[in-house]
């Protein structure tokens, strides 16, 4: 589909811009893959790289043209020319054309701060270096779109020279001028204002380029957009210098959900329902935890506490909610803890298949019992298994199929080895069972004896695995650091639960929540198999 057909085109620059990101360095492989997901999400230009910077992108200019991209166009990153040699032996500008893209990108400067004592030219050579870049490659067949660096801070100290280089840029056939707030720092009211400003006065297309040092690059975006900008450039998850770009994975959405405007080549539909998916996979790709509160695509984005709120979003979700989850493909999430009404246990029931009453005496129970232990240092909201645990004992279902009568573990180390041992004593339908095993830690130890101790009884349990475990000091009013709060999440390869614990000791807490964890699991085996219901 021809770019012109969208309202508004969008140039990811997360391989370039933010590559620049503190802690962030793509290999190849990343970019390359980055590049395919983006493609599939269907934006229209993919910023590769500096071909005239470092050999990696120069690298990857030359893998690129092996991938078969349906959506996107690659294009090169770089600078004006040197000043005092011709563009035919400038290395940067051949660097480009051996990139053989059919398009390049060139930043100039537009303030003038940065012309006299960053670039340290005459305010007349850097208006004919930005001409002759352009001229040149648009002589060599190439589009250009042209960033102009600074123009916010640039426009707002000197607007007459700042308009002239975009003059420049426009006379030189660029096919796209950029306003770049490099630094950050403009308000969006000053972005609304100028950006009303520049476009009675140049008739080249126009776009926006903002970093998020102010907070207000996802802002700064938008109202640009509103004022008439058909390009805008960002990141996927506002990756990039100092504080970030702005983030594509909210101003996508904005753009297409919010305001009407399309800005994915392909379905739109399906590129939305992508975002989720491509944000999570460059997190993932830099080994970074996603950021559970991200707008859209975030775990908790659309994940509701309060009790008020439940009960709303369950009777109507937008009563709390700003746009269907699955639109970006993200999902909802309803959590029961001590904020929570009925409405919450209510929806806990359903996810096991239980039609409860608001005003049954189970749901009353639970709830009150949430409280009481969440003001006891607890937290629930993540730790379903505990909370449907709780849920069932107060409907009267059986949910000890074993209980630990004893544990001990231990730990010793001498000069060469460390060592740790765990044992405890299970009773398990009237039958007393003792097992002892080896771990690389006390709570290891512990949980390796206790899987040893209920196989034999139920042999299901082995398909069991802890994924996670994490220990938190709570303040629980007892005047001591060392009351602590352990969470565990177990899976099956099909199914994941967690379970939580509160203790003095955290031992303590780590058995109360295994045990916890493996009685669900056969609470579970009960249900599915209509022992129960």
């Amino acid at each position: 589909m021809d770019k012109n057909e969208l309202d508004v085109e969008i140039l990811d620059t997360t391989l370039r811009d933010g590559a620049q990101t503190s802690g962030v360095s793509f290999s190849l492989q990343d970019k390359l893959s980055i590049t395919q997901k983006l493609d599939e999400l269907g934006v229209s230009y993919i910023e590769g790289g500096w071909p005239g910077s470092n050999p990696k992108d120069i690298e990857y200019f030359k893998a690129v043209k092996s991938l078969e991209l349906r959506n996107s166009e690659v294009v090169a990153f770089g600078s004006t020319k040197r000043k005092g040699i011709s563009s035919e032996k400038d290395p940067n500008l051949n660097s480009i054309l051996d990139s053989e893209v059919e398009t390049a990108v060139i930043f100039g400067k537009a303030w003038t701060l940065h012309v006299i004592h960053v670039l340290k030219v005459s305010l007349e050579d850097n208006l004919d270096l930005i001409y002759e870049t352009i001229n040149f490659l648009r002589s060599h067949g190439l589009e250009v779109i042209f960033d102009a660096e600074h123009f916010f801070d640039g426009y707002k100290e000197d607007p007459d020279y700042a308009l002239n280089v975009l003059k420049t840029a426009e006379e030189a056939k660029a096919k796209v001028i950029v306003l770049a707030d490099t630094n950050g720092g403009t308000l969006t009211h000053e972005v609304d204002k100028i950006v009303r400003d520049v476009k009675g006065k140049v008739d080249a297309a126009l776009g926006i380029h903002a970093h998020n040092d102010s907070g207000l690059a996802v802002a700064n975006t938008l109202i640009a957009v509103v004022n008439g900008v058909k390009h805008v450039q960002g990141t996927i998850n506002g990756l990039g210098e100092r504080c970030g770009n702005a983030d594509l994975i909210q101003v996508i959405p904005a753009l297409e959900i919010k305001m009407g405007l399309r800005a994915l080549k392909g379905f739109r539909k399906e590129g939305l329902k992508y975002l989720t998916q491509i944000s999570r996979y460059v997190y993932e790709l830099l080994n970074w935890k996603p950021d559970p509160y991200q707008p859209y695509v975030g775990e908790k984005a659309f994940a509701h506490k309060g009790g008020v709120h439940v009960d709303a979003v369950l009777k109507i979700a937008r009563a709390y909610e700003h746009i269907e989850p699955s639109l970006v493909g993200n999902k909802r999430e309803l959590l029961v803890s001590e904020l929570a009404g009925r409405a919450a246990v209510i929806n806990e029931a359903l996810k096991l298949g239980l039609k409860l009453e608001k005003q049954s005496e189970a749901v009353t129970k639970t709830l009150e019992e949430i409280k009481k232990l969440e003001a006891k240092g607890y937290s629930l909201e993540n730790a379903d298994a505990s909370i449907h645990m709780i849920l069932f004992k107060n409907l009267g279902v059986k949910t000890n199929y074993f209980e630990i009568l004893y544990w001990m573990a231990s730990a010793r180390k001498d000069q060469e080895t460390l060592e740790s041992e765990g044992q405890v004593i299970v009773k398990t339908a009237g039958e007393i069972s003792y097992a002892k095993a080896n771990g690389v830690g006390p709570v290891h130890a512990l949980d390796q004896a206790l899987r040893k101790a209920i196989l034999k009884k139920f042999p299901t349990l082995k398909e069991v695995e802890l994924l996670n475990y994490k220990v938190t000091v709570v303040d629980s009013g007892r005047g001591t650091a060392s009351y602590v709060r352990v969470f565990i999440e177990f899976g099956d390869g099909k199914r994941r639960w967690a379970t939580t614990a509160t203790s003095d000791n955290i031992l303590e807490a780590s058995a109360k929540a295994l045990q916890e964890g493996y009685n669900y699991r056969l609470l579970l085996d009960d249900i599915r198999n209509g022992k129960l219901f």
